[in-house]
C-alpha cells in the first residue's frame, strides 16, 4: 500500500510539473528589394563580372554584364549553395529546385527556379543578360551560388541541360541601395 501511494504521489507531482510553452513567432517581411553576385573565374577560366536581382511589378528583374567568355552561348543557373570554394566549382551544388520540377527553360512554367536559360558572348567574349523573371524570389535566392557553364544548356536535358564544366562562380547577396 505504502508503494502505491508512493508512487501515486511521484506520478501526480510530475504531472504537476510539467508545463505547456507557447511561443510567439512573428513573422517579418523580406526587405531587400535588389540582390547582386559578383562572379568571379573558376580555375583559370578568366571569366568575370556580376548579377544584379531586383524586384518588379511582373517578376524578378535579371541584369548583368560578364567578359572573358568563349564567344557563343553558355549555361547561366542559380545552384543550391553559396559556395565556391571548390576549384571546380563543384561545391556549389546543383541547381535550385526548391519545388522539385524538371529541368527546363527560364520561360517554362514548371522549371527550377535556378534555370536561367543561357548568355550569349559576344566575339570579345562579353555577355549581357536582361530579362524579367517570373519564378524566381528574392528571398530564396539570397545567399544561393550563380554559376556560368563552359557550354550551352541545351534547356531539355535532365537534371542539369548538359551545359558543361563550371567556369564561373558567385555567391548571391545583399546590394548596398542608396
Amino acid at each position: 500500500m505504502k508503494l502505491t501511494s508512493l508512487f501515486t504521489a511521484l506520478l501526480l507531482m510530475t504531472v504537476g510539473c510539467t508545463q505547456t510553452v507557447e511561443k510567439e513567432v512573428e513573422i517579418t517581411n523580406f526587405e531587400h528589394d535588389e540582390l547582386v553576385a559578383t562572379v568571379m573565374p573558376v580555375g583559370d577560366s578568366g571569366v568575370a563580372g556580376s548579377v544584379t536581382f531586383t524586384e518588379s511589378e511582373n517578376g524578378v528583374s535579371v541584369e548583368g554584364e560578364f567578359s572573358g567568355l568563349e564567344s557563343g552561348n553558355h549555361g547561366f543557373h542559380i545552384h543550391e549553395f553559396g559556395d565556391c570554394r571548390a576549384a571546380d566549382g563543384t561545391s556549389a551544388g546543383g541547381h535550385f529546385n526548391p519545388a522539385g520540377n524538371d529541368h527546363g527553360a527560364p520561360t517554362d512554367e514548371m522549371r527550377h527556379m535556378g534555370d536561367m536559360g543561357n548568355i550569349e558572348a559576344n566575339e570579345e567574349g562579353v555577355a549581357t543578360v536582361s530579362y524579367v523573371d517570373e519564378t524566381i524570389s528574392l528571398e530564396e535566392i539570397l545567399g544561393r551560388g550563380i554559376i556560368i557553364h563552359a557550354g550551352e544548356d541545351d534547356l531539355t536535358s535532365q537534371p542539369t541541360g548538359a551545359a558543361g564544366g563550371r567556369i564561373a562562380c558567385g555567391v548571391i547577396g545583399i546590394a548596398q541601395t542608396q
